[in-house]
């Protein structure tokens, strides 16, 4: 607006400038005003062309800064095209969906899939071992085998019950490891196992073979429960008690047959065997926890081999056998770097209370057994798990431990004071998940049981499927 009067303001001025000219140019003398008017529309002449030529670069610069903004860089053009080949490509597919999908089709399929979540979960787990045994008197000193091969299977019944089984192939057979159904509702702030399982004594006991942290149970619960550790079968209650403080704590009650054939291998009444385990576990800090358990076993016997004369006959007389446990377990990790470190201090003692008839015919009397473990372990890298692991077992000392027909080895020896340990550095590579490779070596030595003893254990785990190396 402000250039268009410009533009008529020095068109007035130049028609009036023209016509004084040409009536100047009649007269001899000019008019001062006249001359002074002159220039000013001279300056103002120049003042518009500089204007214009303003004006004219600042629009061509702002005609540029369009153009530049309405045309897409590379990157979004490239980003544009691959929307865009993606959109077609979404649209192609969906397209043949729907080209191929026939209401018959999809109902048959939907019902596939029903029975296939009928389905339990299965996995496999096993192991390989090999040792080198140099023991004196023994003369073979090396083997390999499978240990055996674990097939476990794992199914919710419904929103209330579970079943889990566990079944392990060796060449001694096949034997059902556990097999139990847990019902989540039956009680309060409790579950219910029916069924055979792995007692909860103490904590390895509880854990299966593939899944230890060493190659074997410790010393001491081999001793005393057995090669295969306490399992029987019954019914186990596991009670969440109220909190105390800062602890959170357990109570485990099973009632179970008298299974365990170094226990109450003379039982032949029936008498069941009771469990109490109580667990109280804390956070000492954000790294570390602390958990302790006490465990107490309670059977009886009513049936012994007694040798009157040199024939081994059969005693009656009902009996108890006591076991008792203490466990404590620490482990550090470290919530910045769990993958790479941690450290666990696990540590358990037995103790064996047990009234028996003498094989020996001299009456009653009292065995008593002891032993304990403890090891270290700590992760040295995210696949890398080094320990070491130090056993102690002490057997009663009886004249008739070893009375012919009717032995009580390993649970008494006849030497005064009888002792064992072992010791035994391991070391656990995690090839991946599903596998793992270790190397373990034992040193057993003591007094009155065996001979001094060293072996050179290689392991290889392996499991496939959903639960891999399950501890129980």
């Amino acid at each position: 607006m402000q250039v268009n009067k410009i533009f008529c303001l020095l068109f007035l001025l130049a028609t009036i400038g023209s016509s004084s000219v040409g009536f100047a140019g009649n007269n001899e003398t000019e008019n001062p005003e006249l001359k002074e008017l002159k220039q000013l529309i001279l300056e103002l002449k120049q003042q518009m062309n500089e204007m214009k030529q303003k004006h004219e670069s600042e629009i061509n610069a702002l005609k540029e800064k369009i153009s530049k903004l309405s045309q897409p860089s590379v990157e979004e053009a490239q980003a544009e095209d691959e929307i865009a080949r993606l959109r077609e490509l979404a649209e192609s597919m969906a397209g043949e969906k729907k080209e191929q999908k026939k209401p018959e089709e999809t109902v048959y399929k939907f019902g596939g899939l029903s029975l296939q979540q009928l389905n339990p979960e299965i996995s496999v787990s096993g192991d390989f071992i090999g040792h080198y045994r140099h023991q004196s008197e023994t003369r073979k000193r090396t083997d390999a085998e499978i240990r055996g091969l674990e097939l476990n299977f794992q199914s919710y019944l419904d929103p209330y019950s579970r079943i889990k089984a566990t079944t392990h192939i060796s060449d001694d057979g096949v034997d059902l490891e556990e097999v139990y159904l847990t019902h989540f509702t039956a009680l309060e702030n409790a579950t219910l196992d029916l069924g055979r399982f792995r007692q909860q004594f103490g904590l390895v006991n509880r854990w299966h073979e593939d899944a230890l942290d060493q190659v074997q149970y410790p010393l001491a619960l081999r001793r005393i429960f057995g090669d295969e550790g306490l399992n029987q079968t019954g019914a186990s209650i596991e009670w969440t008690l109220p909190q105390w403080g800062k602890s959170y704590q357990g109570l485990t009650f099973q009632i179970t047959n008298s299974e365990n054939d170094q226990l109450f291998g003379g039982d032949t009444l029936g008498n069941p065997s009771l469990l109490l385990h109580y667990k109280n576990y804390r956070d000492i800090s954000r790294d570390t926890y602390l958990e302790f358990g006490l465990t107490g076993l309670f059977g009886w016997n009513d049936e012994w081999d007694v040798l009157k004369g040199d024939t081994v006959v059969n005693d009656h007389d009902t009996l108890g056998t006591q076991v008792f446990g203490a466990d404590l377990s620490i482990l550090w990790e470290p919530a910045d770097q769990a993958l790479y470190r941690n450290v666990e201090w696990r540590s358990e003692v037995y103790f064996l209370n047990q009234d028996l008839l003498a094989p020996d015919n001299s009456g009653r009397d009292n065995l008593n057994a002891w032993g304990a473990y403890s090891y270290l372990q700590t992760k040295v890298a995210r696949n890398l798990d080094v320990g070491i692991r130090a056993d102690y077992y002490k057997p009663d000392s009886k004249n008739y431990a070893n009375t012919a027909g009717a032995p009580i080895i390993p649970l008494a020896y006849t030497a005064k004071n009888p002792e064992r340990w072992q010791i035994g550095p391991y070391m656990t590579w995690w090839q991946s998940e599903w596998v793992k490779l270790r190397c373990e070596y034992d040193y057993a030595f003591g007094h009155g049981t065996e001979d001094t003893e060293h072996v050179l254990w290689l392991q290889a785990i392996f499991s496939a499927g959903p639960h891999k190396h399950e501890r129980y």
